[in-house]
């Protein structure tokens, strides 16, 4: 590939290894931050519009959730894997591997949104009946929900193998903008949707989730011409050279991150289950805890995403000092960041569950929920500090022994001692909810000082 093609890519590449660390995880992180609150304005909206619809209907997209996660965690596990073949490509110039990269990325991705999403929709009765044991009040209405996303699913596949490509070059802000504007178009059509203003039916929750199909397939259309617009010598399409070594390297990263997500998935089902059995007030009042909490997650998500990026890109380039400075100075940004935004939930946090209910049971649980669990946030922003430096360097079986650990040791084995055998009852769940994070934390900043990750997965 001649040089002068290479002009776009290389000025995200520089940046990236020779800039200024904290400006550059700024520089990256900051749109992804702005688009991540607009994907909680879409939440919130979700939440408000439903509330309008029923006092307990906020509470169906929280059930659908988890087994979404399940079987979208192999295109997850396969996401990150890529993320550190192409940002290390891309860090060492290697331009043309990285389109043979994204094409075979893109092609298996393709496949198994379809299968998936077909496969969330057969099984979704015996899932939401049987193990997470929705309350029998919103039940109806979270097989519907369910049946229309996993059309959604099946679209996600493109849009994760988009912004992956995209934010591998560097280029954060492409994705932020499309995931803004996508995010947008879900909140438009909500009301209209949700409440059956005319010309629409009243769909209550199906509508929730049949906005979110019809923004997500404008925001797929828009990645695609974008990519194709501001990266042309990235060349995607589909192939039928899936080789042996890229199916290795896909095991050996993506593997532990595949165990990672389906456990973690499987995790928020039984811990679905344990709050179901309190009743739908407490489910109710742990998706309003949770709408709230998202916004001082906003902060995390967006400023964590870019050290997989940074950390990725420097290694491919051979610098590996500088990566383990990125991941100390990342560390320490993003967990004060994510405290400010903490503070500030708590501090209003009786104003905003107001907005969601005027049930007063409800009221006090989700109270009590964010009263026990926002301090424990910049604690999980360092453990998906944790969770990035591994993506971003391909080590990732650390993160993901310590993500089952806080998951399942913790989070659902302390939560269900707490919650039943010492009579805490959903305060157990809440508690267990928030030391997982705290030791989620500790373990992984432990391991960013002494670990061995810090070496490139490409030859």
């Amino acid at each position: 590939m001649v040089r002068s093609a290479t002009t776009a890519i290389d000025k995200y590449r520089n940046e990236i290894v020779n800039g200024p660390i904290t400006k550059t995880l700024l520089w990256l992180g900051f749109p992804l931050m702005l688009v991540q609150l607009v994907n909680v304005s879409y939440n919130v909206a979700d939440a408000f519009w439903l509330s309008k619809y029923s006092d307990v209907a906020m509470a169906v997209p929280r059930q659908a959730w988890p087994p979404y996660m399940f079987f979208n965690a192999f295109n997850m596990a396969i996401s990150t894997a890529n993320m550190a073949l192409l940002s290390q490509y891309i860090g060492a110039r290697r331009y043309e591997e990285a389109s043979n990269v994204a094409s075979k990325f893109f092609t298996v991705t393709l496949i198994t949104s379809f299968a998936f999403g077909l496969t969330y929709f057969s099984l979704r009765y015996p899932l939401f009946y049987y193990v997470i044991r929705t309350p029998p009040e919103i039940f109806d209405d979270v097989m519907s929900y369910s049946a229309i996303i996993s059309a959604d699913l099946m679209l996600s596949g493109f849009s994760i193998t988009y912004s992956t490509i995209l934010q591998s070059v560097g280029d954060t802000r492409t994705p932020a903008v499309v995931g803004g504007f996508s995010a947008l178009l879900n909140i438009v059509w909500d009301p209209f949707l949700i409440l059956g203003i005319p010309p629409f039916p009243r769909m209550g929750a199906a509508g929730a989730a049949l906005a979110t199909v019809f923004s997500r397939l404008g925001g797929v259309a828009a990645l695609i011409y974008l990519t194709k617009r501001r990266f042309p010598d990235l060349r995607i399409h589909p192939t039928k050279d899936i080789d042996r070594l890229w199916v290795m390297r896909n095991i050996r990263i993506g593997g532990p991150v595949f165990v990672f997500q389906a456990s973690n998935s499987l995790a928020f089902m039984f811990q679905n289950a344990l709050i179901n059995s309190f009743g739908v007030v407490v489910a109710a009042a742990f998706a309003i805890g949770f709408i709230v909490m998202d916004i001082a997650d906003a902060v995390m998500w967006g400023l964590t995403m870019p050290v997989a990026i940074m950390i990725g890109q420097n290694l491919g380039a051979g610098n590996l000092r500088r990566s383990r400075e990125i991941a100390y100075k990342s560390a320490l940004t993003t967990s004060t960041l994510t405290a400010l935004g903490a503070a500030v939930v708590f501090l209003v946090r009786g104003s905003l569950i107001s907005v969601f209910t005027s049930d007063a049971a409800i009221y006090n649980e989700a109270l009590r929920f964010l009263e026990t669990f926002v301090f424990s946030l910049p604690f999980f922003t360092l453990f998906f500090v944790g969770m990035s430096v591994g993506r971003g360097s391909g080590h990732t079986t650390v993160p993901t022994i310590l993500g089952i650990i806080r998951l399942w040791g913790v989070r659902i084995g302390l939560g269900y001692f707490l919650a039943y055998v010492t009579s805490l009852q959903s305060y157990g769940v809440w508690l267990a909810m928030a030391l997982s994070n705290v030791i989620g934390g500790l373990g992984s900043i432990t391991w960013i000082r002494f670990g061995n990750w810090a070496r490139p997965v490409i030859k």
